[in-house]
């Protein structure tokens, strides 16, 4: 029986609604004219819905509107569903048309001009669908740290030195003062360890980066884990692990339609991730490949090779990389006996970084003794080295960049295109 409700339907209810008389409301995403029939297909949150107007005049592309009409099937329209227009209410019309064809959305092609107009193009289903992956990961991420009783703290962003080695920081006046945008929460994280043990922290850092890559920006979201009472970096791997699984679980089984659109697959995460220390992949890589790399990290390339190695060998998106070298890792990084190498790591996934982390140093004498050996003045960490003279656990943890691992999932080319509003070293708008 047919039915009418004043109640806004959204456009993914419609395969449950044919028959019926709904009132839709969103965006006028595309519009065309066939003599005398017109199309209209509507965005909303949900998705888009395909309406037909008879001799009816439709307003600019991105003009809001809401539509009401009954529900008939399609199988040639989008979802298997259209909506026979019977009347058309212009809620704000778009006084000039979209400067890009919303639509036709290509991250490719043109990019900065999909930037540029990035308060309009972030409303193209491509841009919404990684940012609705994006939230799915956090809230994952979030929700599997709650339950194994994390408490979510929230650290200064104005700071007077920097947390790592104090190069690429934004300099601000602060009354009159010099301080800095923070890099990282992470000697905060570590403070509060020594309040709740288990801490994590889901907000922006700032990083002054000189490169112009696809893979850096200046801003960006830092999802930070630190943990307490740790036998060694062990723990720290396997909390990864875990996490890292539950956040790829919960996109693939609640953004199929995000997924499908971006012709993205969620990784299989069914499997162990494979850990190689850091002077064994170098060896693997140059053995295997043919591809030598030297230096204190692993390059881009030795990178993707050792994801590949992982893929074929052990069926894994993923693998931690493991036994940095000290000239590699931050002062506070705990060292291994014999002071050379130390228990920090890094995850990759798809053959990128995407965590850098391990086991930090949670007594004072050897912290003064770290920054000794790196020339750094330890009364710039004043505040900092307090803490350890009132009692530390072991503890250790990393940190994501959310932007990075949502590109990565969804084979996004460029990181900028998976933050709404991208701020890098030539962009502060919109």
């Amino acid at each position: 029986m047919e039915t009418l409700t004043d109640e806004r339907t959204l456009t993914h209810e419609l395969a449950t609604r044919v028959g019926d008389t709904v009132r839709l409301q969103g965006w006028v995403h595309n519009r065309r004219d066939l003599g005398g029939i017109q199309f209209l297909l509507l965005r909303d949150r949900s998705g888009l819905v395909q309406c037909v107007f008879q001799n009816t005049e439709l307003p600019l592309h991105e003009s809001c509107v809401a539509v009401t009409g009954t529900v008939v099937a399609n199988d040639r329209a989008p979802g298997g569903v259209e909506v026979q227009g019977e009347a058309l209410e212009l809620i704000s019309l778009a006084s000039v048309p979209p400067p890009v064809e919303i639509p036709k959305e290509e991250w490719h092609a043109n990019p900065e001009t999909l930037l540029e107009y990035r308060h309009v193009t972030v409303r193209g289903l491509k841009a919404q669908a990684a940012l609705k992956v994006q939230a799915e990961l956090v809230a994952a991420f979030r929700a599997y740290l709650d339950a194994r009783d994390f408490t979510e703290i929230f650290t200064p962003k104005l700071v007077a030195a920097g947390a790592e080695s104090g190069a690429n920081l934004f300099e601000v006046d602060y009354y009159g003062k010099r301080a800095y945008l923070a890099q990282s929460p992470q000697l905060y994280k570590q403070i509060m360890v020594g309040v709740f043990e288990r801490v994590y922290e889901v907000a922006p850092v700032f990083r002054a980066e000189p490169s112009h890559t696809t893979r850096h920006l200046a801003e960006y979201l830092s999802l930070d884990v630190e943990m307490g009472f740790i036998r060694d970096e062990g723990d720290i791997m396997d909390l990864q692990e875990g996490l890292f699984k539950a956040m790829m679980t919960r996109v693939a089984e609640r953004c199929a339609p995000q997924l499908e659109r971006l012709e993205a697959t969620a990784p299989d995460v069914s499997r162990p991730f494979p850990r190689i220390p850091l002077l064994e992949a170098r060896e693997l890589i140059a053995e295997r490949y043919g591809h030598r790399t030297g230096g204190k990290d692993l390059d881009p390339e030795a990178e993707r090779l050792l994801g590949r190695w992982a893929r074929e060998e052990h069926g894994s998106d993923f693998v931690f990389v493991t036994d940095f070298p000290q000239a590699a890792r931050p002062f506070y990084t705990y060292p291994q006996p014999g002071g050379e190498l130390t228990r920090g790591l890094d995850l990759l996934f798809r053959g990128v970084e995407i965590t850098s982390g391990g086991q930090r140093v949670h007594e004072h004498a050897m912290l003064l003794e770290e920054l000794a050996k790196r020339n750094m003045p330890a009364e710039a960490f004043h505040g900092y080295l307090e803490v350890f003279r009132h009692g530390m656990p072991p503890h250790g943890g990393f940190a994501a960049g959310a932007e990075r691992l949502t590109a990565l999932l969804l084979g996004i080319p460029n990181v900028r295109f998976a933050r709404a509003f991208p701020r890098d070293g030539s962009r502060i708008q919109p």
